[in-house]
């Protein structure tokens, strides 16, 4: 391991990863000592291990508030969303996994697929800052998108509360939110998949390539495929080779 990779990933002597608590699918629970666990906390576990130094994982409650501490010495890496509005700051590796974003539709509804939905009148409510709302901020022309802070709960809540025609997530999680609503639907295919990766400092360009090497390793060696069967993740499968 080049010293130079680990003093760019590493420069206090410990591996600080950004984690995004607000991720079911990637942070599943907590160990016995009380650390995220899942399958981005044992990513960043793997690297640590591999540059020979100790793990802190650093919780954050939203990807937003972790791609907006960049550059401030919150965190060395971060497993987040690789979204164009973050690689500003951030330089990502390819995604080692990743999730369909879809539509639930309330009972009723006369949108039967995902072409139906960005339409003048369509209200689309969907939580502030995730990776799936960049992307509607960036494609939605017609509809008009209503951001709620908070997380996915929060959003599927205002989408109760005032029966608006579309609401935008996860699919896992749309599943979930599904079955508090009798009659509601998930639209079939997806509008986009969140591509979870791994991201550093952009001047750590040594250190952000041997990231994107260790990502492709991880994917082709099977570490990822074991990781989300370890956690008995639903809904969440192996990227592609880049």
């Amino acid at each position: 391991m080049s010293p130079e990779i680990v003093s760019q990933l590493a420069p206090t002597g410990v591996l600080r990863a950004g984690i995004n608590m607000g991720n079911f699918l990637l942070v599943t629970g907590r160990t016995p000592e009380g650390d995220p666990d899942g399958v981005s906390p044992d990513m960043a576990r793997t690297i640590a291990a591999r540059l020979g130094v100790p793990v802190q994982l650093v919780p954050f409650a939203r990807p937003n508030e972790i791609a907006d501490a960049a550059g401030t010495g919150a965190w060395d890496i971060a497993l987040i969303g690789a979204e164009p509005q973050r690689a500003a700051k951030i330089a990502f590796t390819p995604a080692y996994c990743e999730i369909e974003a879809t539509y639930l539709v309330p009972p009723g509804s006369p949108i039967t697929d995902l072409e139906q939905v960005d339409r003048p009148g369509i209200r689309i409510v969907s939580s502030a800052g995730a990776a799936y709302t960049l992307w509607l901020e960036r494609n939605i022309k017609q509809a008009q998108l209503v951001l709620v802070p908070g997380g996915g709960a929060a959003a599927f809540q205002k989408f109760l509360d005032e029966t608006q025609e579309v609401h935008a997530g996860l699919r896992p999680g749309l599943l979930s939110d599904a079955e508090k609503l009798p009659g509601a639907r998930i639209l079939d295919g997806k509008f986009m998949a969140v591509q979870q990766a791994i991201g550093t400092a952009r001047e750590n360009e040594a250190g952000a390539a041997w990231l994107r090497g260790f990502v492709e390793e991880a994917k082709a060696g099977g570490l990822v495929a074991q990781l989300i069967d370890k956690h008995r993740v639903r809904g969440l499968s192996v990227a592609p080779a880049a």
